[in-house]
């Protein structure tokens, strides 16, 4: 029996490094085929590194902290050893589900090669022997009058956050325009169909398939909005590919809805459900992340009631959502409590004027007030 090389997985066109985060494994210890071995972390993601066959981990060549690139060995597994491991008492760990994403009709070629990173599963505490030390996010605040400070290296992906926001800053002629939309008939169908759509699809009838589709149909008719600037020259879209900012324990990542424009609100409440799962649990491949025209962040689920979301580099547009509040409108000469909530759009003013902006937000707040036209696609 030959020795199994244990390679890392491809990271996508613009990555070439990665960081080895850390070993679940030690050396010696007895693994099944698809057990998570050890986790990296590129500039975008964190992706998790497999045994492809039963055996024991018989040779570690990178530790924890360590530079790594696509391709390279950082493991070997004796295959032929599995047997004797198993013997001298050691259990191996807890065998992994792997969870493929869905691939574009385009994409399956990729996807059918041998898959190296799957979703993120925490294996048990006892088969857990990280080499690197968990940090806290923060500093503990002292109870004793005890001052210190804490200095910690800033992971890739912070890093990429950072420099790809400070790139957007510096780049865009970015200005936001700001509008309220009333969600009292979107939460009156809600109310009324959504028990019956999660027992049907599986999934809960939320606000962002709304949102989704009346973005989506404004881009239909604003597309500036969804093209962008790359040098003396305005790429246009003819499809509409929405990133979904998702908070993590790691940072913020905005994986893409394809094809957001041909979806139903089912078809997109389940991709957005899939695809903040695996944001959340580490299972995003590379080509989650790539590519998208116009991007969503939702700061309402956590309070925030007023933001001015900064643009997703190379992209024109993005729209923030708020939290939505029960507040006094006029409708009809009369004054009544609605549930109300502020929208913001950013936009980059060297390709997209001030009153096609407007106009843009309008179509989506006319579009969320009347969602019928969400599904008569007018």
């Amino acid at each position: 029996m030959a020795d199994i090389e244990i390679k890392v997985p491809s990271l996508g066109e613009s990555e070439s490094e990665a960081t080895l985060v850390s070993w679940l494994l030690s050396e010696g210890d007895a693994v099944a085929v698809d057990d998570v071995l050890a986790e990296i972390e590129s500039d975008k993601i964190t992706m998790e590194i497999t045994a492809l066959d039963d055996g024991v981990l018989k040779k570690v060549f990178k530790q924890a902290g360590e530079t790594v690139e696509p391709g390279e060995v950082v493991a070997i597994i004796d295959d032929s050893a599995a047997g004797n491991a198993l013997r001298s008492g050691k259990k191996p760990a807890t065998k992994k589900t792997q969870a493929k994403p869905a691939a574009r009709p385009e994409e399956k070629a990729k996807v059918a090669e041998p898959p190296v990173a799957v979703v993120k599963k925490k294996p048990a505490k006892s088969a857990v022997k990280a080499t690197v030390p968990v940090r806290p996010a923060t500093a503990d605040i002292s109870a004793t009058g005890e001052r210190k400070e804490e200095r910690v290296a800033m992971s890739r992906l912070r890093q990429r956050i950072a420099e790809r926001l400070k790139h957007a800053q510096n780049t865009a002629a970015m200005l936001t325009t700001f509008n309220e939309v009333n969600l009292q008939a979107v939460m009156d169908l809600r109310g009324r169909y959504g028990e019956a759509f999660q027992a049907k699809y599986g999934v809960k009838l939320g606000f962002m398939s709304f949102f989704v589709r009346a973005v989506s149909q404004a881009l239909a008719k604003y597309p500036a909005l969804n093209a962008y600037i790359d040098g003396d020259d305005i790429v246009y879209h003819n499809y509409v590919d929405i990133g979904i900012a998702v908070s993590t324990d790691k940072g913020l990542v905005v994986p893409v809805l394809r094809d957001a424009h041909h979806l139903s609100l089912a078809s997109i409440e389940q991709g957005i459900a899939d695809l903040a799962m695996r944001a959340r649990e580490g299972g995003l491949m590379p080509d989650d992340l790539k590519g998208g025209t116009f991007s969503i962040t939702n700061g309402g689920v956590f309070g925030s009631m007023l933001s001015t979301p900064i643009l997703n580099p190379p992209q024109s547009g993005i729209l923030g959502m708020h939290t939505i509040q029960q507040r006094a409108v006029v409708e009809n000469d009369e004054v009544v409590i609605r549930p109300m909530m502020y929208l913001a759009l950013s936009y980059d003013h060297r390709l997209i004027d001030g009153a096609a902006a407007v106009r843009f937000l309008v179509a989506v707040k006319d579009a969320l007030e009347y969602p019928g036209s969400l599904m008569l696609d007018i």
